[in-house]
């Protein structure tokens, strides 16, 4: 299993491989300031077709300017309320995504950085993500003066695999030719699985898993199961396992037995 999984992480975690997926969305950001910004803004909106996710992506970020960390810091609660007017994505409305970038703005002004914040958000004997997210999401959503996000920020502790929030974790922790990084003192031995069904489908189909459910319980089972074959990296096999039945030239054509 290990050297079939490296063999297809050689091949496929290539940038070239990334269109279409949100992630793309972060390469444009050299500074982790703004970049992490973005990560939770594209993580957030991670449902539905994928091309309309980046679509709501761009939208938002075209609103906030060249720097969503200038933006954030120097611009009102207010402001933020009349940029976003008339965004909708799915089931998010304009006033869900103000109220996340009013979150953020607030973590910014008591934090300096979502990055430090979630730093203070660890304990000592945290051994992944699971305790350090739920606080993390808490503090997110600790002052609503401005409104709630709703479902653009999920709380862990309620079960389900908060796959958006472990994208955003992903892409920030994690550094290679397709993950960018720039949270350098979180290790990624420390993540969790971003787990939807698709994903779900593929692990079971590698035995990795015989739960019925793609929840949390799920997704730290099938992290434990790639930590055997990645100790310090179990998630690095993330984004190749999800390109079956995402790009053509996986298709069955080719003769994928994952493209489901």
């Amino acid at each position: 299993m290990k050297d079939w999984l490296d063999a297809q992480y050689e091949k496929y975690n290539r940038r070239r491989f990334v269109h279409p997926d949100p992630l793309e969305c972060l390469y444009g950001y050299d500074n982790p300031a703004d970049r992490e910004i973005v990560a939770l803004i594209a993580a957030s909106l991670a449902y539905g077709r994928v091309r309309q996710i980046l679509t709501s992506v761009y939208d938002v970020l075209g609103r906030m300017g060249a720097s969503p960390y200038a933006y954030l810091t120097n611009e009102t609660a207010d402001r933020i309320r009349r940029d976003m007017s008339g965004f909708v994505h799915r089931f998010a409305r304009d006033c869900h995504m103000s109220a996340l970038l009013s979150a953020m703005r607030r973590v910014l002004a008591e934090h300096g950085s979502l990055n430090q914040c979630f730093k203070t958000c660890m304990a000592p004997d945290d051994r992944s993500v699971f305790p350090p997210l739920c606080r993390f999401t808490r503090e997110m959503l600790a002052d609503c003066a401005h409104g709630a996000p709703g479902h653009l920020v999920a709380r862990p502790e309620k079960g389900s695999a908060c796959k958006r929030m472990n994208f955003f974790l992903r892409w920030m922790v994690r550094k290679d030719r397709v993950d960018p990084g720039g949270w350098d003192e979180i290790p990624p031995s420390m993540l969790i699985i971003p787990l939807d069904t698709h994903m779900f489908r593929i692990c079971r189909r590698l035995g990795l898993t015989h739960r019925n459910q793609p929840d949390m319980k799920t997704a730290v089972e099938i992290t434990d199961a790639f930590r055997r074959c990645s100790p310090e990296d179990p998630v690095k096999y993330d984004f190749t396992l999800s390109r079956f039945g995402i790009r053509k030239e996986l298709s069955p054509a080719g003769g994928n037995i994952f493209y489901i």
